[in-house]
């Protein structure tokens, strides 16, 4: 994990806020979903992004190193290999 050196207070609702240019360059956008996370004593925020990354199929994606692909675009990637 590498710190950027940004330190926020949370307030009295629990919220805190991201800074302008991480938000911009990670891609996040006003309303745009995060996942949370727990590992430890960290608390990890994640875009959630639950489409196929290659086609926008939501329908029985799966996880393929730490990507969501639907089973279409996968059995296109493992033809494309052999």
């Amino acid at each position: 994990m590498k710190s950027i050196g940004i330190v926020r207070k949370v307030d009295e609702l629990g919220r805190i806020v991201l800074p302008a240019e991480l938000r911009n360059s990670l891609g996040i956008e006003k309303k745009s979903p995060l996942e949370i996370y727990v590992e430890s004593e960290y608390i990890i925020l994640k875009k959630y992004q639950p489409d196929c990354i290659f086609c926008g199929d939501v329908k029985d994606v799966i996880l393929y190193k730490g990507r969501n692909i639907c089973p279409v675009c996968f059995e296109e990637m493992k033809s494309l290999n052999k």
